[in-house]
């Protein structure tokens, strides 16, 4: 009887694994995607597929795809169809620029119903950054916009494409091609970008490397003040925060704005001399 019993046992729970095996494989695959190639080069259309397994009304399928650095160089919203499958077309090349692998992640709702695939990119073959000539910047300077004086620079990893000035937020916009880790010496004339306290005492800079704050290292002379800041392979953008910059756009507004005065009062002035009543 003992026998019969642990048989029995020993079937109900074969029989109960064997019906929680096909759950545990619909869990691992909610929803798929794949790419109708393994590799694309510019220009060639990149046709992702896939398809969900439970069909959620109104929910599209949220598409990423990363460089190989980690960078997101795509983003859609695609509608999944009554047969549970979607689709979208993306163009090699643009955003994509690197040659490597990238990766495709799609998600369903949440990050519990996702899946990735990868693909090979060849590279852009559009024409280099150093090609690109910028009569303003030269091997050693860079000239800014509204001033005469000019910023000396040195650079390693990248390319310095250009300086200008945000007179809104009293910054240096400094755009560069961090082709990989670098770093950027700045010699900055006080005539163009400063940073001082109202008794004209110095202060310090805040410097931003694509919007975030990061640390540097900085030498000052009664005439420039010199800044080599460090950055990080696909840095496209410095900013450089100050209490100055080129052109003194304070000065420059309190002038546009009394002539404005002078101009209102002279012909609110000539308005009621018109209309008085003449005896």
């Amino acid at each position: 009887m003992k026998s019969q019993l642990m048989v029995f046992a020993l079937s109900a729970i074969l029989v109960a694994s064997i019906g929680m095996a096909p759950a545990f494989g619909q869990i691992q695959s909610t929803i798929i995607v794949t790419t109708d190639k393994t590799s694309y080069s510019e220009g060639e259309t990149i046709m992702v597929t896939g398809e969900v397994r439970d069909l959620y009304a109104g929910t599209p399928v949220s598409l990423i795809v990363t460089s190989p650095n980690g960078s997101i160089v795509a983003i859609d919203q695609i509608t999944v169809g009554a047969d549970k499958k979607f689709s979208a077309e993306i163009t090699a090349g643009g955003t994509m620029k690197v040659e490597g692998t990238y990766t495709v992640i799609v998600t369903y709702g949440s990050e519990n119903r996702s899946a990735e695939t990868t693909f090979e990119f060849g590279g852009s073959t559009a024409p280099p950054v150093e090609n690109v000539v910028n009569p303003d910047v030269t091997d050693t300077t860079a000239a800014v916009q509204g001033s005469s004086d000019l910023v000396g620079y040195e650079i390693t990893g990248g390319k310095l494409l250009g300086i200008m000035p945000d007179v809104d937020a009293n910054s240096l916009i400094v755009s560069i091609d961090g082709t990989e880790d670098g770093s950027i010496t700045l010699t900055i004339p006080r005539s163009v970008l400063d940073a001082t306290f109202p008794d004209g005492a110095d202060d310090d800079f805040f410097v931003l490397i694509d919007g975030e704050e990061v640390e540097f290292d900085e030498t000052k002379s009664t005439t420039d003040r010199t800044l080599t800041i460090s950055f990080p392979a696909g840095t496209e953008q410095i900013e450089i925060i100050g209490t100055f910059v080129v052109p003194e756009f304070g000065t420059i507004a309190a002038m546009i704005l009394a002539v404005a005065i002078i101009s209102i009062i002279a012909v609110s002035a000539k308005s009621r001399l018109s209309i008085m009543p003449r005896y």
